[in-house]
């Protein structure tokens, strides 16, 4: 049963040191029973206490990890309804769907497509993340050969075999890689769960209807499985939109632990129309997926999926930020124009966008200013000429160039006079306004 913030509250130190992030321990206590702080941000609670309070203090959706290593995939653990309230974690997972019916061409065509569907933006790599392996045809040799020919690319699975024996096999051969299994019913669920409990690996638990998804976990709970994704049945946009809101709703707002996991939706089945699967796709990443199967990955339709999933799982109380650095784009030299920007991922990405395009060697000195773009880091006092000259000395900036010339934006041009006095050596340049006039301004530059 769920406690309350009182009776978790009588079983904390009472310190009210502040070093969980929380004033106090009451303060602390009501957070871990609202499900949105770890009893390990305490440094003084002990192993016992911390065993009785891990069900008060775990997340309302539990986090499920699939796969293994560099490639593993972190589903659920997420904490709120809506983003603004405080942020969404663990992206949803997108996998390609695959029938042991394709032939060995087919299947290596999709794992072609599927690994070139990958893209880099604003510093971070979009791709989808896992393979679910239908075992339809009955054969089971041609199943395991799927999943041994899909097993090398390193990504993460989905096992869906209905046979029992045929899925230990797989899982089997592959238990390192942590794949999950597809899937546990009320006719088969016993069993399903003693091979996962066996393998260690976590358990996809399917049902007719949300009431019987919630009594097939409890059962399954009590049979020691705690890694679990569920699937609701639901193969129609409306009735699965209805069903993920409603598992969300139910794990947050009402502290249903029963149906307190990930959610796995079918697109793929949804439709064959590669348009409607989009839209479906789409829907599903918005509002509350853990894992989505899709039936193809191609650029055109990859790429803005990604880009939604990722404005979506990006902490809006967190800008993006890149590395404080001065990068070399082209080749630069001692006699190539140094440029400055901020630390705001969009903005260092759009600006060296420009200079590569430009084809002009340049130096970009990128200043932390928290992740915060050109006016706001200045209104806010986190560019300031202090800060920029402090950064040129830290950087040795005179051991890249010999001309001392350095150009800032266009829009914080008031900052000239103030960075002279603070680098009497250099000459402040005020650059363009507007990335898009950069190529054009490095291509008029001259040391002289």
């Amino acid at each position: 049963m769920t406690l309350s913030g009182l009776e978790i509250f009588k079983m904390l130190p009472k310190k009210n040191c502040g070093e969980c992030g929380v004033p106090t321990c009451l303060a602390f206590a009501m957070k871990l029973a609202a499900g949105q702080a770890e009893i390990d941000a305490c440094p003084y609670v002990t192993d016992e206490v911390k065993e009785e309070l891990a069900e008060a203090a775990a997340p309302p959706i539990r986090t499920v990890e699939i796969g293994s290593g560099d490639m593993a995939l972190k589903v659920g653990g997420e904490l709120v309804m809506y983003r603004h309230e405080k942020t969404f974690f663990n992206p949803c997972g997108i996998a390609l769907y695959l029938s042991d019916e394709l032939s060995l061409n087919e299947v290596e065509e999709k794992i072609n497509a599927f690994k070139k569907a990958s893209f880099e933006r604003v510093g971070q790599i979009l791709q989808a993340d896992l393979f679910a392996l239908h075992y339809q045809s009955g054969d089971e040799e041609k199943y395991l050969s799927l999943v041994d020919t899909v097993s090398k690319t390193g990504f993460p699975l989905i096992l869906m075999c209905e046979d029992l024996g045929v899925l230990k096999k797989a899982a089997e051969k592959i238990k390192e890689n942590r794949p999950l299994l597809y899937a546990a019913n009320k006719d088969n669920f016993s069993d399903f769960a003693s091979l996962a409990k066996e393998l260690s690996l976590p358990l996809v638990v399917k049902g007719e209807s949300l009431e019987e998804v919630s009594e097939l976990t409890e059962k399954i709970k009590g049979l020691g499985i705690k890694d679990v994704v569920i699937d609701p049945g639901s193969r129609s946009l409306s009735q699965t939109f209805k069903n993920l809101v409603l598992v969300r709703r139910a794990a947050i707002e009402k502290k249903m632990r029963s149906l307190g996991y990930p959610v796995i939706a079918f697109p793929c089945f949804e439709s064959s129309d590669e348009y409607l699967q989009f839209s479906h796709t789409a829907t599903y990443i918005t509002k509350y997926g853990g894992i989505v199967v899709v039936s193809e990955i191609s650029p055109e339709f990859s790429y803005p999926l990604f880009v939604l999933r990722q404005n979506i799982y990006t902490d809006p109380q967190r800008p993006m930020q890149v590395e404080e650095k001065v990068y070399s784009i082209g080749t630069p030299s001692e006699n190539s124009p140094f440029l400055v920007t901020v630390n705001f991922s969009l903005t260092y990405f759009i600006v060296s966008s420009e200079i590569e395009s430009s084809k002009v060697p340049t130096w970009l000195g990128v200043v932390d200013t928290e992740g915060l773009s050109v006016l706001t880091a200045w209104s806010a006092g986190k560019l300031t000429p202090e800060k920029v000259a402090e950064f040129v000395k830290k950087q040795n900036v005179l051991e890249k160039i010999n001309h001392k010339k350095i150009v800032i934006p266009g829009f914080v041009a008031q900052m000239k006079g103030a960075l002279e006095d603070e680098l009497p050596d250099f000459e402040i340049i005020v650059g363009p306004r507007e990335a898009a006039e950069i190529p054009t301004f490095l291509r008029n530059w001259s040391v002289n």
